[in-house]
C-alpha cells in the first residue's frame, strides 16, 4: 500500500513552499515576536485566505474548496515548515472540525464560509487550568442558552471571534458554540513560550451560546475533534522537524573547526542521523494517521496518538539537536533556531502532550485487544 501524497497533491505541496517562502518565513514571525501587541500576522492570515488554505477541506457548498484531508495534511506540513505565525491550526484543525463533525446544517451554513473567507478566527476551549481533564472534573456550564466559566489557557484565544466551548450540561458534557465578541466574554492575554502564537484566558459570564451536536455527547465530540486535530498537528511538527534538520545539515557543512567542516565530527553525524530517523519515524506514522483522516476508518483513534507521540518527540528532538549543531551562537535571538524550538514546546501541549498521547495510545490498544 502507498501512503506517500499523489502527485497532484505534491505539487500542492511544491506551490506551498514557494508561497511561504515568499510571504512567511523568520522575518514574519519575529516581526509578531517583537510586537507584544500583535499576536498573529494580519497580512499572511488575509494571503492564506486568498489562497483558499483555510477552506481546503471544508466542502464547496459551504464555500470550501472541498479538497479533502490529505490537501490539508500537505499544507500543515509546509505551514509548520515555516513556523507560520497565524491562528491555522486553532482555526482549521480545530473549530472547523468540530463544526463539520457536529453543527447543525444551519450552523455549518452560517460559519464555515466565513472560515474559508478567513472573516471568522476559531478557538477550541478545553482545559481549565493545571492538571489531568476529565469529563468529570469540567466546572464551565452550560443550561441550554447561556455559558459560564473559565477556560486557561486556549490558544488564540486572544484573536478569536468564535470558540467551541466544552461545558457541563446537567449531568453530561456538551460541545457549545460562542461568539466571543460579545459582553460578557472577558479576554487576558497570557505569555507563553511561542509568543507568535497568541494564547488567552477566557471568562464566560452567562453569555449566549448554542449547543453543537447532541446534549450530553460533548466528551465523545471533544475526543473526535482532538483525534483529527492530533494528525493535522504531526504534519506541522514533521514540517519544522525537517526544516530543523535542513538547517543544521547546512551549518553543519559551511561551519570549519580545525579546519574541518564540523558535519566531519562524529558527535555532529550521530546527532544528524538522530534527527533523520526520528523525523522518518514520525512521518511514516503521520502518513499512517492522514490515511485513517481522510478515510475515516476505524483506525483513526490509534493512528492519531501514535503520529501525535512521534510527532512531538521529533520535533523536540530535532529543535533541541538543531541548537546544539550551531553551538554557542544557536542558543542566540540572532540565529532563526529557536524559533523552531518554541514552537516545538508549544505544539506538544496543544491538543495534550505527549504523555497523555501516549497514554491515550496503551488505553485504546487494550481496549481493542480486550474486546
Amino acid at each position: 500500500m502507498n501512503f506517500d501524497f499523489s502527485d497532484d497533491q505534491k505539487a500542492l505541496k511544491d506551490e506551498a513552499r514557494r508561497f511561504l517562502t515568499d510571504k512567511a518565513g523568520a522575518k514574519v514571525t519575529r516581526r509578531v515576536l517583537d510586537d507584544a501587541q500583535v499576536s498573529y500576522d494580519e497580512g499572511l492570515w488575509r494571503a492564506v485566505a486568498e489562497m483558499g488554505w483555510l477552506g481546503a477541506a471544508i466542502p464547496e457548498e459551504h464555500g470550501g474548496l472541498g479538497l479533502g484531508r490529505l490537501e490539508l495534511c500537505a499544507l500543515a506540513e509546509e505551514l509548520g515548515r515555516a513556523v507560520a505565525p497565524i491562528p491555522f491550526s486553532s482555526t482549521v484543525y480545530f473549530f472547523a472540525e468540530a463544526l463539520m463533525l457536529a453543527g447543525s446544517d444551519a450552523q455549518k451554513a452560517a460559519l464555515l464560509p466565513k472560515v474559508a473567507a478567513g472573516e471568522v478566527i476559531g478557538a477550541f476551549a478545553v482545559s481549565e487550568g493545571p492538571g489531568a481533564l476529565t469529563a468529570a472534573s469540567i466546572q464551565a456550564r452550560f443550561d441550554g442558552s447561556t455559558l459560564s466559566g473559565v477556560k486557561i489557557p486556549v490558544t488564540d484565544g486572544d484573536c478569536a471571534s468564535h470558540a467551541v466551548v466544552v461545558a457541563k450540561e446537567g449531568s453530561g458534557v456538551s460541545l457549545v458554540l460562542v461568539d466571543l465578541n460579545q459582553s460578557g466574554v472577558t479576554r487576558t492575554t497570557l505569555k507563553t513560550l511561542d509568543p507568535s502564537r497568541g494564547h488567552a484566558k477566557l471568562e464566560f459570564k452567562n453569555v449566549k451560546a448554542e449547543r453543537l451536536g447532541a446534549a450530553g455527547q460533548g466528551w465523545d465530540l471533544a475526543e473526535a475533534v482532538l483525534d483529527r486535530a492530533a494528525v493535522l498537528i504531526a504534519f506541522e511538527q514533521v514540517g519544522g522537524s525537517q526544516a530543523c534538520l535542513e538547517m543544521a545539515l547546512d551549518y553543519a557543512k559551511s561551519r570549519y573547526a580545525f579546519s574541518r567542516q564540523i558535519g566531519s565530527f562524529q558527535a555532529i553525524k550521530h546527532k544528524l542521523a538522530d534527527m533523520y530517523v526520528s523525523i522518518e519515524v514520525a512521518r511514516s506514522n503521520a502518513y499512517y494517521g492522514a490515511w485513517a483522516l481522510s478515510t475515516e476508518a476505524a483506525e483513526l483513534p490509534f493512528a492519531a496518538a501514535a503520529s501525535r507521540a512521534a510527532a512531538s518527540d521529533a520535533y523536540y528532538l530535532c529543535s533541541k539537536e538543531n541548537i546544539q549543531t550551531h553551538g554557542g551562537m544557536g542558543f542566540t535571538w540572532d540565529v532563526d533556531c529557536h524559533l523552531f524550538f518554541r514552537r516545538a514546546k508549544l505544539l506538544a501541549v496543544q491538543a495534550g502532550a505527549p504523555a497523555v498521547w501516549k497514554e491515550k495510545l496503551v488505553k485504546r490498544l487494550e481496549q481493542r485487544n480486550a474486546a
